[in-house]
């Protein structure tokens, strides 16, 4: 089917709405929705199915501010603190700023990198990590600062029935904490002991809306897998993490100003390439994200926090 064809039919089911894939297995750009005023029913109906579907879409043109970022993301579900761990914007509680050097008075050091390094599902410390997130450029660099995402309901089933099998009963201990190898500076090791985040979820979690089983491996956060020794658990995520990375689950964004990201935390991870550091170009970006529920994985058992308190509607 042609891409034309693809956009017909997307049309034709989502009325007024234009859902355009951009890859096999994740991403589609939405067209015929301002995120600036209140949506209809049907709009947010369809996007929600495209969501469902794509796993992460993108909107083009959005003349979004603060205010008009958090009544957007009201359409989808409860909005959370900006970030449960490094807080939020002060008038805005529900903003997260996204700056090119936020991490700088947090943490320094060289960090060893490999493929998986910097993919991420947003703060899967939490015992029920939100569900997903809207994430707007404001300042967007002329090139370079794309974002990444992955299918992990893909990967799950790109992998042979024996391994599914296997991981499918297997829990992993998901803690918020710098990468291996920095040094944090005394304000960031306070805050970490403050606003420790640990909880145990189940390395496949069953997505609540479509039933689909999703790798749940975000590699920034899952540091263990529960009842393994250390060898065993590293080689079984190093290969889970290489796995959930390999192009064919994935897409690549090319941000410009008043591009807004929609994706699903509870099927997604997503990376932002370091390139932009090896330019001038400033990047400043907002996020939203949504109260997501406590996963529960293939046996019907729930995560369970080890440490710290739930996410909570703000």
């Amino acid at each position: 089917m042609s891409i034309h064809a693809v956009r017909e039919v997307a049309t034709q089911q989502a009325g007024a709405v234009e859902v355009v894939p951009m890859a096999i297995h994740i991403g589609a750009e939405i067209r015929g929705v301002d995120l600036s005023r209140p949506l209809p029913p049907e709009q947010v109906n369809a996007v929600r199915a495209a969501l469902l579907r794509w796993k992460v879409v993108f909107f083009r043109d959005q003349a979004l501010d603060h205010r008009k970022h958090i009544a957007a993301a009201r359409h989808f579900g409860e909005t959370t603190a900006g970030h449960v761990v490094y807080g939020s914007d002060g008038e805005y509680p529900q903003i997260y700023s996204v700056a090119k050097n936020r991490k700088a008075n947090r943490f320094q050091g060289e960090v060893l990198f490999r493929a998986w390094s910097g993919w991420h599902t947003d703060i899967t410390a939490a015992v029920n990590p939100p569900a997903a997130s809207i994430l707007r450029g404001d300042i967007v660099p002329p090139y370079g600062g794309d974002t990444l995402f992955t299918n992990l309901v893909a990967a799950y089933n790109a992998l042979s029935p024996v391994m599914r099998t296997f991981v499918d009963g297997l829990r992993g201990v998901h803690r918020f904490a710098p990468p291996a190898g920095v040094n944090q500076t005394p304000e960031y090791q306070e805050l970490m002991r403050k606003r420790t985040l640990v909880s145990e979820h189940p390395i496949v979690r069953v997505h609540p809306e479509t039933g689909e089983r999703a790798l749940f491996v975000s590699p920034s956060f899952l540091k263990s897998i529960v009842g393994m020794s250390p060898r065993e658990s590293q080689v079984i995520l190093e290969f889970l993490w290489e796995h959930i990375v390999r192009p064919e689950f994935t897409a690549r964004f090319r941000w410009e100003p008043g591009s807004v990201a929609f994706w699903d935390n509870r099927a997604t991870a997503h990376l932002a390439p370091r390139d932009i550091f090896d330019s001038d170009f400033d990047r400043q970006f907002y996020r939203v994200t949504l109260v997501g529920d406590v996963p529960v994985g293939v046996d019907g058992r729930p995560s369970k926090a080890l440490e710290g308190n739930p996410i909570v509607a703000v």
